[in-house]
């Protein structure tokens, strides 16, 4: 079994030798692309190494709501501020400034015809 052990640490030391050796060539062609200006790394035309990529996740609108509003509530909580809820407006409000309006525009429409 010893002799298996030394053959396996052997091998182990020759690999990271080896992937030293790869790492310096990758940094020296990565310069002499980058003076080159050919633009392409050369860490990205090598093949992948075997790493999981995790699965893209997407999130509900609902859930990004959720946090958003749990972020804002601890922001609010540090800075000492209660968190703001959104101000409604009656229909008999929105009907009294919509009236307002109107006769605000009627006096400019007016202004303008004495004008011409």
């Amino acid at each position: 079994m010893s002799n298996l052990d030394n053959a396996l640490r052997e091998l182990r030391e020759k690999r990271s030798l080896a992937q030293i050796e790869i790492d310096k060539l990758d940094q020296i062609i990565s310069g002499i692309e980058s003076l080159n200006g050919t633009g392409v790394p050369h860490k990205a035309i090598q093949p992948a190494r075997m790493v999981s990529v995790p699965a893209k996740r997407t999130m509900s609108a609902a859930a990004r709501r959720k946090i958003s509003l749990a972020q804002k509530a601890r922001w609010a909580k540090q800075n000492g501020q209660a968190p703001k809820a959104k101000r409604k407006i009656s229909p008999a409000g929105r009907k009294r400034i919509a009236a307002a309006q109107r006769v605000r525009w009627a006096a400019v429409r007016a202004g303008q015809t004495k004008a011409a």
